[in-house]
C-alpha cells in the first residue's frame, strides 16, 4: 500500500519523539506501506519544519533533520500528476493529490481540515494520522 502524508504530520512527527504522527512513522519503519513523496512535498517538508523550530516557543531548535534524512532515502519518489482544476480550497493543498495520483496511493493522512473536507477526490481517502494508526491495530 502507498500513502502520502500531508506537511504537517511529518512536521509533527519530527518535532515531537511521541503522538500519533510519531506512530505513522513508526508504522513506516517497520514497512507497513510505502510512503510516496515528490521534490515539491519534500522541499515543503523541510521549509515548514525549519520555520517551526525557528520560532520562539516549545519547539524552538527541535532537530527535525534526523527524520528528514531518514525519509530523504526511505521514501519512493515521483513526478506529480495533474489534477487539473484546483480541488482544496487551499491550492497548495493539491501537492498532496498530485502525488497520490501519480504514485497509486489510495490514503492521504492530513490533520488539514481544506484536505479532510475533500473526503475521497479521484477516490483516495483522506484521514486523519489517528485513523491511519487505527486500521493496524
Amino acid at each position: 500500500m502507498t500513502v502520502v502524508f500531508d506537511t504537517n504530520v511529518f512536521v509533527s512527527a519530527a518535532i515531537a519523539q511521541t503522538g500519533v504522527a510519531r506512530r505513522c512513522f513508526a508504522l513506516l519503519a517497520r514497512r507497513k506501506f510505502q510512503l510516496a513523496v515528490t521534490q515539491e512535498i519534500l522541499a515543503e517538508y523541510g521549509s515548514a519544519a525549519s520555520e517551526v523550530v525557528n520560532r520562539p516557543g516549545k519547539y524552538h531548535g527541535a532537530n527535525w533533520r534526523p527524520l528528514f534524512r531518514w525519509l530523504h532515502d526511505k521514501a519512493g519518489y515521483f513526478e506529480p500528476a495533474p489534477v487539473g482544476k484546483p480541488r482544496s480550497r487551499d491550492v497548495e493543498d493539491d501537492i498532496f493529490l498530485s502525488c497520490a495520483l501519480a504514485s497509486g496511493a489510495k490514503i492521504i493522512a492530513s490533520k488539514d481540515k481544506d484536505l479532510l473536507d475533500l473526503r475521497k477526490p479521484f477516490g483516495i481517502e483522506i484521514i486523519t494520522p489517528a485513523i491511519f494508526v487505527a486500521r493496524f491495530k
